[in-house]
């Protein structure tokens, strides 16, 4: 499934999606635009959500290219991360309810170092309940909001890779790949347990999706000007 030779084509476009805004509303905005270019009715869907406060690839399908999506979620992911220590988020990102951790002593890159690598390989991840999926045909997210104790389910994921970009308490810099599926929040929340210090994701950048890569998408913006 490599058509990377004309990503921007009529029925695969990548974006660079902005902070603030979610999945589904780009897609609200570029289905507006497409229809109004067109006079009917476009078809687009996204291929693998983004939290509203990440940024980075965000792959739409267009007409009949839309029945390709499972095969696009089924694809490897690669992410940039924040995290920031020694403090905790009901979310697990920015946008929750933000909580200091009862701190002992600063983990030192020493101590960081094999507590990220420990991660690397198949690991068990709870699914977020901030989070799309279905809980008895509702978004969890919406149960979430709503106060509603869920169990949520656990799954095995795929952590190919983690380097430490940097490291400044309270910041930690991470480049990941990982098999689909997998929550980068989770993964940050996680990290923060292992060290005992707890932790939050503050920003978030997807890169790349199987063979699609962040640089060859546009902004939003962008294109919303290309096609007026």
């Amino acid at each position: 499934m490599n058509t990377q030779d004309d990503p921007q084509s009529q029925d695969i476009i990548l974006i660079d999606k902005p902070a603030g805004l979610s999945s589904f509303g780009v897609v609200a905005r570029v289905r507006r635009r497409l229809s109004m270019e067109a006079g009917k009715k476009v078809k687009v869907g996204h291929t693998g959500t983004l939290d509203p406060f990440a940024t980075g690839l965000l792959i739409l399908l267009t007409n009949k290219a839309t029945k390709l999506s499972n095969q696009f979620l089924k694809l490897d992911k690669w992410y940039e991360a924040i995290l920031c220590l020694g403090k905790t988020s009901t979310t697990g990102d920015p946008e929750g309810e933000i909580m200091d951790y009862n701190l002992v002593d600063k983990p030192s890159l020493q101590e960081v170092e094999p507590a990220v690598a420990k991660f690397v390989g198949k690991i068990m991840q709870t699914v977020p309940a901030f989070s799309a999926i279905k809980i008895n045909g509702q978004r969890a997210y919406q149960l979430a909001r709503r106060g509603e104790e869920v169990s949520m389910p656990t799954r095995q994921v795929e952590i190919y890779s983690i380097e430490i970009l940097s490291y400044d308490y309270p910041e930690l810099v991470i480049r990941t790949h990982v098999s689909s599926g997998t929550y980068i929040r989770t993964l940050g929340e996680d990290i923060g347990k292992a060290l005992g210090v707890g932790a939050y994701l503050t920003a978030l950048r997807r890169t790349q999706v199987g063979d699609y890569q962040i640089k060859k998408a546009v902004s939003l913006s962008d294109f919303m000007g290309e096609k007026e």
